[in-house]
């Protein structure tokens, strides 16, 4: 929980998806604001900001997409109309009418697809960091790093660990404690599925279809140290009536690093 947050840490609890068990975290009884994390993390990445959106009103929803946290894992690499439907599924089966979503990187994809899918329900959408690709980016993925997301295995002495551990470290560059770090570690390499499911399912997806397609209320945010910082401008400008807000620095682990200013302006927007 964020620090100064007098609201109780999140109750969790399980639904049944279509690839079987789902699992959430949830805080507060206000507005429903669903909550989708980025590849190779799960709704525990969203613990800094929990108890900051109960105390701006939400009944804050973090779920598992399928593969990740607590949530059973498909028996093929999805993709990300497949976590999207897993999504739905929860949403049902949590009784949610109408509702605000929010995602972050892949997690903003699976977003996308739950507002398509679900044109009358979902009220208003905050996509941080939308990723529309080109196709020379999408081919140079595949042809790179997917190859060496797919070496990131179990290995002798526990050298994934600290493989992935430098990984994170450099990503952080120092702005959050060890303890963060080393709980990115544990959500990515503590996952039911193979690491490599999660971008996999995010660059095969083509965002740069789906925007132009989105109906409702729509907040693009971004941060001007996120390694996808480009992409954001290039889904403003494939949909400039969208609102637009930008935070200043950080990078990947944005909801961490400001959490009172994510918070702030995903709220002042939501409402």
């Amino acid at each position: 929980m964020a620090a100064g947050s007098t609201a109780s840490p999140p109750r969790r609890g399980y639904v049944d998806g279509p690839f079987g068990q789902i699992h959430y975290r949830r805080t507060g009884t206000g507005r429903p604001l669903v909550l989708v994390h980025q590849a190779a993390m799960d709704s525990r990445q969203f613990t800094a900001v929990y108890g900051l959106l109960a105390e701006a009103g939400f009944d804050a929803i973090g779920i598992d997409l399928p593969g990740f946290g607590n949530s059973d894992c498909p028996p093929f690499p999805p993709r990300v109309e497949d976590l999207a439907a897993s999504i739905v599924a929860a949403i049902d089966a949590l009784g949610l009418e109408r509702f605000d979503m929010a995602g972050h990187h892949t997690g903003a994809m699976v977003a996308t697809e739950v507002a398509l899918a679900l044109p009358e329900r979902v009220q208003r959408l905050v996509l941080n960091g939308p990723m529309p690709l080109t196709d020379a980016e999408r081919s140079a993925f595949f042809a790179d790093k997917h190859l060496r997301e797919k070496e990131i295995v179990p290995k002798p002495g526990g050298q994934h660990f600290a493989e992935f551990t430098a990984i994170r470290e450099r990503l952080v560059a120092g702005s959050l404690p060890l303890e963060t770090v080393n709980s990115y570690v544990l959500q990515a390499l503590g996952a039911p599925s193979p690491f490599w499911y999660g971008h996999n399912a995010g660059f095969q997806y083509r965002h740069e279809d789906s925007l132009p397609r989105l109906a409702c209320p729509t907040l693009i945010l971004t941060n001007t140290g996120d390694q996808i910082y480009a992409h954001a401008q290039r889904a403003r400008a494939l949909r400039p009536d969208m609102a637009y807000a930008e935070l200043e620095g950080g990078g990947v682990d944005i909801i961490d690093q400001q959490p009172e200013a994510w918070t702030k302006t995903l709220t002042e927007f939501l409402t």
